[in-house]
């Protein structure tokens, strides 16, 4: 009771005027270099208890004594180590009292040497580590000396010993020489490696409706499997594919706390994510304007195991309806799906499609490969034409191959997708046909700045094959324009030249993408915004001599943000003599 009746008493009334400030015990005045004098303002005590009422002379003249000392401290931990100070204390007569430090830093101490030694079962292995540790070094000879790059060095080279083999790696002993006189330092570790570690069973934690098998199948797709050597990366990349199964809202993976190096267990601790998940969207693309779409999802059919997917989505320009089972992997990290998807696209012109598939697929996160057997279904309508209709039965395999250093957000690698197949067109005749589609993306950054510049370059193809009358299903043949494609234009409006002028799906495409990006700079210091430039191109047809080609330039901003690069491009299309604007979010590939 009491407690809330303080608490009333103390809300200060409408009318109340604000409280005076407490004047200060004393002042202080502090002449030194700008980044220094900041420095000492945050840190000196005095500036504690320049709030302490009705101090005597006495506690001035201690204040003034112990500011030297203190001062000292501070600048030591920037690379001062032999500063010039000086205190002074205003007369008794001069109130409030002023206090006056002058500080003259000095030279500022720089690295001389390093020495860095690695104690462990297998010297050569260690002296690989020691030179890993040495490259990545972040305070290397001729570079400042403060205490707070020294703590973060030590933590960083410690982290990289033990990310591989070593996952027990100390630091025995860790010393900075300082000769003030010369204003150098020489470092010196020593770590301890411990022995050799070598990844054990995976144990699994937390599991309730799947089975610990389907973790660790996941968890083997991402390489985890007994008797490898420790590596920091194989764990993360268990986690990252666990989660990315859809049958996970979290994952860790972690080596246990005990256990012979030799054979080291790991824990896999899930939690499993709901058996039932219905999701509604309401969004806004540059491409399709408003977007509303739900997804149903069923992680575990009764009776069946599979997972069933079900999805619906309306733009303006387009509907499309999907339904897909899937089922669990494997022993050899193989499942399948069976799923069909119709679409309806009201532009011109206004084309409805379906397709029924069946796929036999192994996902990885740098590796994918699916055999698959499909039934496409194509109807166009054209203003002033009979509709055309077509269908096909078909085959084919597909490979993905990612090898970028970040998978959210790379900075360097390359991604290769190619998909082969053939069938025969069924509506109106049945004719032979072949069909072939490739992409590769390749980024690359200057090897001294992984986090500096880029560029991007993409480069897409996709042909088919079939006698010149067949009807070719128009889900098999190909597009270009949007995001992803050739900024500047609208998606699907770059296609083989068709009746009237409006474009149609084309038997041949060829696409080409090159971009920069450059970070932005603030005061030095690299900011999460990126500035881009960029060129695409495109040419489609069903001959190589009568296609239409397309030229969109422009330039853009990023972000690099928690859920991946946020991307803002404002693109010219070239043909088409107008100005598009394409956002966008995440790094898919």
């Amino acid at each position: 009771m009491s407690a809330a009746l303080a608490g009333c008493a103390s809300a200060p009334s409408a009318d109340a005027a604000p409280p005076e400030p407490s004047p200060s015990a004393f002042t202080l005045d502090i002449d030194a270099p700008p980044a220094l004098a900041a420095l000492l303002q945050q840190h000196l005590d005095a500036q504690r208890l320049r709030a302490v009422p009705d101090l005597t002379r006495s506690e001035l003249l201690r204040i003034e004594t112990t500011l030297p000392t203190q001062a000292r401290d501070l600048l030591a931990t920037q690379g001062y180590f032999s500063p010039l100070i000086q205190v002074a204390l205003s007369p008794p007569e001069i109130q409030p009292p002023r206090l006056h430090l002058q500080v003259q830093p000095g030279p500022r101490t720089t690295i001389e040497a390093v020495d860095l030694r690695l104690d462990g079962p297998d010297p050569e292995r260690t002296e690989r580590l020691v030179t890993e540790v040495r490259r990545q070094w972040r305070l290397p000879e001729g570079a400042y000396f403060t205490q707070a790059a020294w703590d973060e060095a030590k933590r960083e080279a410690l982290r990289t010993l033990q990310q591989r083999d070593f996952a027990r790696a100390r630091l025995v002993a860790s010393r900075a020489d300082i000769d003030p006189e010369r204003a150098r330092a020489t470092l010196h570790l020593h770590w301890d490696s411990g022995p050799a570690i070598r990844l054990g069973p995976a144990q699994v934690e937390g599991a309730q409706r799947y089975p610990d098998e389907q973790a660790l199948r996941w968890a083997e797709r991402a390489g985890l499997r007994a008797g490898l050597p420790y590596d920091e990366t194989l764990l993360l990349a268990a986690q990252r594919q666990l989660t990315q199964s859809g049958l996970y809202d979290s994952a860790f993976v972690l080596l246990a706390d005990d256990g012979p190096p030799d054979a080291l267990p790991v824990r896999v601790q899930v939690r499993e994510a709901p058996r039932q998940r219905l999701q509604i969207g309401l969004g806004l693309s540059t491409d399709s304007g408003v977007r509303l779409s739900a997804e149903y999802t069923h992680l575990r059919l009764p009776g069946l195991d599979w997972r069933l997917d079900t999805r619906l989505r309306w733009t303006q320009k387009d509907t499309i309806v999907g339904l897909e089972g899937i089922s669990p992997l494997d022993g050899q990290g193989w499942r399948q799906r069976l799923g069909w998807q119709a679409e309806a696209q009201r532009d011109e012109p206004r084309t409805r499609t379906q397709q029924w598939r069946w796929t036999r697929e192994q996902p990885g996160l740098r590796l994918d490969r699916a055999l698959f057997v499909q039934w496409d279904t194509s109807t166009e309508r054209r203003a002033g034409a009979a509709p055309e209709r077509a269908s096909g039965l078909g085959a084919g395999w597909t490979w993905t191959r990612r090898a970028f250093d970040d998978l959210d957000d790379p900075r360097h690698g390359y991604g290769l997708v190619a998909e082969l197949g053939a069938g025969w067109t069924r509506t109106p005749e049945q004719r032979p046909y072949a069909r072939a589609r490739a992409r590769a993306l390749l980024l690359w950054s200057p090897a001294d700045d992984s986090r500096g510049q880029r560029l991007a370059l993409t480069l897409e193809g996709g042909a088919v094959w079939a006698a010149a009358g067949a009807r070719v299903p128009a889900s098999l043949r190909f597009w270009a324009g949007g995001d992803g494609s050739v900024r500047g234009y609208a998606p699907r409006s770059i296609g083989a030249p068709g009746d009237g002028g409006a474009p149609q799906a084309a038997r041949l495409l060829a696409l080409a993408s090159l971009e920069w990006q450059r970070p932005w700079r603030h005061d030095g210091a690299l900011t999460p915004w990126e500035l881009a430039l960029f060129v695409d191109g495109a040419t489609a047809g069903d001959r190589w001599s009568a296609r239409e080609s397309a030229l969109g330039v422009g330039a853009g901003l990023r972000y690099r943000s928690p859920v991946g690069p946020l991307r803002a491009d404002l693109a010219y299309a070239v043909r088409d003599r107008r100005w598009r604007l394409h956002l966008g979010v995440g790094f898919v590939f």
